[in-house]
């Protein structure tokens, strides 16, 4: 548990056992599996667009399928503010990569990263098994579509009011009892809707409507998440809390990542959501193993 001051109780030991185990579509996961990123997105704030042809978006997943990733999350659209993406095109460029995947990769768990219902159905119908709604609720119809699908479902905590805005909220009484309210409210209606409860996983969404000191905070907390049984999925690769912690550009964000990674999963985190899958599974490994000593 952490300490109502929000650091972290230092005998706390990993909660290996808290959250139920995770089979999004009826797909077994690891306790903690990693979830790498590849996106058809010709802006990604990481990658610049290097994988947003569709052959190279193809080869990218065969490298983190083969570098260990347990989940594969495919975007179509930047999450920050950029060029307008419709429906159609977001379409465009996930369904199909979808469908090649999932015939090229059949055991790898396949999620989508998206707010749209009409996306969400369309990628299901391709053979995703989970869709990741980064923006927690937008489109209310999403939920839905995933109970009928029985596709999983990510609930997350954007901390604004609408999809790639990107205003840096100051005024949480307690930034980590609102991520609480949000996610919990969202993972008991997709459970009332039908999405399976071996499907749900509530994500705090770091960085979004959020500032460092925000994404700090709930990384220092991150057990009073773990602590409510919902597997808990990370999204902190590379992100702006990292680089301005340690003041480093995207390039060079790599180690703050990996101890936040590590830090995560000794909270219990289960999902690890990242673009260096060969990196975040080494790191798994030695929390596992510290775990067991």
């Amino acid at each position: 548990m952490a300490r109502p001051g929000g650091m972290c109780d230092r005998s706390v030991m990993p909660s290996a056992e808290t959250a139920a185990p995770l089979r999004p579509n009826g797909r077994p996961l690891p306790r903690r599996a990693v979830m790498a990123v590849v996106n058809r997105t010709p802006d990604s704030f990481y990658d610049r667009g290097a994988t947003y042809a569709f052959e190279a978006a193809l080869t990218a997943v065969d490298r983190v399928v083969a570098a260990g990733a347990d989940i594969v999350d495919i975007g179509g659209v930047r999450a920050g503010p950029g060029e307008d993406v419709d429906a159609a095109e977001e379409r465009r460029r996930v369904v199909d990569l979808v469908a090649a995947v999932r015939e090229r990769h059949p055991g790898v768990v396949l999620s989508v990263d998206t707010w749209r219902a009409e996306v969400g159905a369309a990628v299901a119908a391709a053979g995703a098994d989970l869709i990741n709604d980064t923006w927690g609720g937008a489109d209310p119809e999403l939920a839905a579509v995933a109970a009928e699908y029985g596709t999983g479902l990510v609930c997350a905590h954007p901390g604004t009011l609408e999809p790639r805005m990107r205003p840096h909220r100051t005024a949480f009484d307690d930034v980590v009892a609102d991520v609480l309210a949000k996610v919990l409210g969202e993972a008991e209606r997709a459970l009332a809707l039908g999405v399976p409860r071996d499907g749900i996983v509530i994500d705090p969404a770091h960085d979004f409507g959020k500032n460092t000191r925000h994404s700090l905070e709930i990384t220092r907390r991150l057990g009073e998440l773990t602590g409510t049984g919902w597997p808990v999925l990370v999204a902190v690769s590379n992100k702006d809390f990292v680089g301005e912690t340690l003041d480093r550009p995207v390039d060079r964000r790599g180690p703050g990542t990996t101890a936040v990674l590590a830090l995560s999963a000794w909270l219990g985190a289960s999902v690890f959501r990242v673009h260096d899958a060969a990196g975040t599974r080494r790191a798994l490994a030695a929390v596992e193993r510290l775990a067991r000593n």
